[in-house]
């Protein structure tokens, strides 16, 4: 007995197929292609968004593209400082980082960099974690803030990416944490943003995104109508030097301009609060976040 299917069911079936072709051109265009995501804020401590994100991610492996997570940790490292009756310090949004809290820090790092291998793999796609310190992938100095001593915290000066390339070469989907080594072996914590930046470029990444906690890049960021769903980097800078662009999104803006100028060639600031951020933005005509782009690309 054929039972004729309904209106409303074929109307979301052939929604899904209208998906995945609109999907195909840019599978097709980034196609082996290098993507770094930087993976952190709410999208990190709310379980189900973890999920999405790394739903996003796996697929993106499985559809042809060589993704890299580069994690943060911020909360976590903040609520085990506690624990241990430390109370977390930062400046300018780096937190000051003593011989206790880098080892915390290194401890909880190291649990999120395989609680997310763990989770990649329970979906059918093999992973390794490591850190800066593997292959000497990130080599720092320490990071002074306006001439002040903050600690363990590391400026990176040099990527050595040749454990990525053979990580992506074999088939792994690599999981960097942020965690450095100085030219003594010494151990630094590094801003999760600046390290991504540091790959991205290293590794002539295709796109660097940013999952963070707001929706985008705002002109005024009291104004919602002010969005900003696409710019230059010239026009990025602009907005750097105009002083409209403040708080922690000036650094992470300076850090998306920088990876442009030297090699990267999309830069996203997507909301990781929002399910599937990733495939929105990426597979979609319109995308969600704001993309930063070369000043010469169509």
């Amino acid at each position: 007995m054929v039972i004729k299917m309904e209106q409303k069911e074929m109307s979301r079936i052939l929604g899904k197929a209208e998906t995945l072709v609109e999907a195909l051109p840019y599978i097709q265009k980034y196609n082996r292609k290098i993507i770094v995501v930087k993976y952190g804020g709410s999208a990190m401590s709310n379980e189900e968004l973890q999920k999405n994100v790394i739903k996003d991610i796996t697929l993106l492996k499985l559809v042809g593209f060589k993704p890299i997570i580069v994690h943060g940790g911020g909360k976590e490292i903040s609520r085990w400082v506690g624990k241990v009756g430390k109370e977390a310090e930062f400046v300018n949004g780096l937190r000051v980082t003593d011989a206790e809290t880098m080892e915390i820090a290194e401890m909880v790092l190291n649990k999120v960099n395989k609680s997310l291998v763990s989770m990649v793999q329970e979906l059918g796609v093999k992973a390794v974690g490591i850190s800066g310190k593997d292959g000497g992938l990130l080599n720092c100095d320490k990071k002074y803030v306006d001439g002040k001593d903050i600690g363990f915290v590391g400026d990176i000066k040099s990527v050595t990416p040749k454990i990525l390339y053979d990580l992506l070469e074999k088939d792994f989907l690599p999981i960097v944490a942020p965690i450095g080594l100085d030219d003594n072996f010494g151990t630094y914590n590094i801003n999760a943003d600046d390290a991504a930046c540091a790959i991205a470029k290293a590794v002539s990444a295709e796109k660097l995104a940013f999952l963070t906690d707001i929706e985008g890049l705002y002109k005024d960021i009291n104004d919602k109508s002010t969005f900003i769903s696409r710019l230059t980097a010239s026009q990025a800078e602009e907005l750097v030097n105009s002083g409209y662009i403040g708080g922690g999104m000036l650094p992470k803006l300076m850090n998306c301009v920088e990876a442009i100028r030297e090699g990267v060639n999309r830069v996203h600031i997507l909301d990781g609060r929002i399910p599937h951020c990733l495939l929105l933005e990426i597979f979609t005509d319109h995308g969600i976040g704001t993309a930063i782009i070369a000043d010469d690309d169509n």
